[in-house]
């Protein structure tokens, strides 16, 4: 043989499921055989062995095909395809997503009363992303090989890595098909990998409702309400994962802390079937945002929250006062080739009824009493930490043209990307300065009030949290996130 050989796994043709969990079973056999058939085919060469040819292994893949126009439950926005047609989508990990792919193709059953079919798609699975996260990868002494891994193994390709269904510019997949889901399997993969190069811990640990903050005090009062949760055994908390995958299922029990922290650190408050709360912290910046929520959009989670501090620009506002977000002033650019600024993003009813509520429950205060700490209004999100510095006609006009009441620079970058990425969100944060007012963020302002609202103000979003989770996701999954023609799968 020459590496101009092509080495594959046994051929499998595609099957008929009308079973979803035979399905997801099938596609996990799938994918664990091709996966299997890299890595021993690299360890192999890896301990010196000449290359037979080219190894190469396929992703599985969905396929449904539908041949009428079904009248389906039209309370849910996903499910369902719009028309007659062939639908597929590739599928990794499907051991991690397994809850996610039984739930999807079983709605698809039920609203079409057809079948899928699983088999193995014609899109190769890339070398590193088989390896990943893999322990039993044995690399040769000096970590060289003496060939290159592109001769005899298949590499990333950004040609089916990209963001071009959930953008709305491919219509078609390229066997003609009419895509299935929001991602390929390749763009799920290399998310997979850089989750656990930015966080520290494996996706595995990620729960379906994701807050986000700028502030490391909230670290500290998450893993402090976690203790708690573990001591309650009515909590149905189960388990707390710190950076490093340090994993603790009892209140008292030591965390490991690495040398060093990663770039967003996260922390898992883990609970059965992924209806836990997981809490990343971005840090500052619209980067850090974007690409947070660029790679937690393909777990699919139910709903993500901002829960952070900001400017407050009214002279009415006190630190320490919350801003409920009921629209957006996009000046952060970070996204602006990916959706355009003038596509509004609308605020959320059953996020903004959450978010309320949790506010009201946990100041125990309603009415006026829960307006004199808390504004809704518009938050603008900038990309310049220091926009004081500059002149300040242009701005504070534009901040005051707009209506604005807050400014950060993330709140409205991770709206828009759960706006893009189909994953519901909302925004409520904490006033830390009002530099309009000549209340800059410096050392000994803070009140014992904005102590104590800080305080209360994480405790909020996980109450938030809480009462997403027991709503029904045709209520969560909003129709204001779905374009003309969706993907069936959420």
């Amino acid at each position: 043989m020459t590496p101009s050989d092509i080495l594959t796994p046994p051929d499998t043709s595609h099957a008929s499921f009308t079973d979803p969990d035979a399905a997801v079973a099938r596609l996990e056999e799938l994918y664990h055989d091709a996966r299997h058939f890299l890595i021993t085919s690299f360890n192999a060469l890896a301990k010196g062995g000449a290359p037979q040819g080219r190894y190469r292994a396929f992703y599985p893949e969905i396929r449904f095909v539908s041949t009428r126009f079904d009248k389906v439950d039209s309370r849910l926005s996903f499910g369902h395809v719009a028309e007659p047609g062939e639908y597929a989508t590739t599928v990794t990990r499907p051991d991690l997503f397994r809850h996610y792919l039984r739930q999807q193709i079983a709605l698809l059953m039920e609203n079409h009363g057809m079948p899928v079919q699983i088999g193995p798609s014609a899109t190769p699975i890339p070398l590193h992303f088989a390896m990943a996260g893999r322990g039993d990868v044995t690399l040769p002494d000096g970590g060289e090989m003496a060939l290159s891994l592109r001769d005899v193994f298949d590499v990333p390709d950004l040609d089916t890595t990209n963001d071009d269904i959930v953008n709305g510019d491919r219509v078609r997949n390229p066997d003609g098909s009419l895509p299935l889901a929001l991602f390929s399997a390749q763009r799920v993969d290399y998310s997979l990998a850089r989750l656990a190069h930015y966080t520290a811990t494996t996706p595995e640990h990620f729960q379906n409702h994701i807050l986000f903050t700028n502030y490391q005090f909230y670290v500290d009062e998450f893993e402090a309400f976690a203790r708690d949760m573990l001591r309650d055994e009515s909590s149905g908390y189960t388990a707390f994962v710190a950076p490093g995958d340090a994993v603790i299922t009892e209140a008292h029990a030591h965390i490991p802390t690495l040398p060093r922290l990663p770039q967003m650190p996260t922390y898992h408050l883990k609970r059965a079937k992924g209806a836990g709360i997981t809490l990343v912290n971005i840090g500052v910046g619209p980067s850090n945002a974007k690409t947070a929520t660029d790679h937690i959009a393909v777990l699919r989670p139910h709903a993500w929250l901002m829960v952070g501090h900001c400017a407050g620009l009214r002279n009415s506002q006190a630190l320490g006062d919350f801003v409920l977000a009921h629209a957006y002033l996009r000046e952060d650019n970070v996204l602006d080739a990916d959706l355009p600024v003038w596509v509004p993003i609308p605020a959320l009813a059953e996020i903004q009824i959450a978010l309320q509520d949790a506010v009201a429950q946990v100041t125990k205060l309603d009415g006026y009493g829960l307006k004199q700490i808390m504004r809704t209004g518009t938050v603008a999100t900038i990309d310049n930490r220091n926009w004081e510095l500059r002149d300040q006609s242009g701005p504070v006009q534009r901040l005051s043209q707009s209506r604005a009441i807050a400014l950060d620079m993330e709140s409205a970058t991770i709206a828009a990307n759960g706006f893009r990425f189909r994953v519901p969100y909302g925004t409520l944060l904490c006033v830390s300065d009002k530099p309009l007012h000549g209340e800059l963020k410096l050392p000994g302002m803070a009140s014992s009030f904005y102590k104590t609202q800080v305080a209360r103000h994480l405790q909020i979003g996980i109450r938030a949290m809480e009462l997403l989770r027991d709503m029904p996701l045709d209520r969560i999954h909003s129709r204001k996130l779905r374009s003309f023609s969706e993907t069936a799968f959420l």
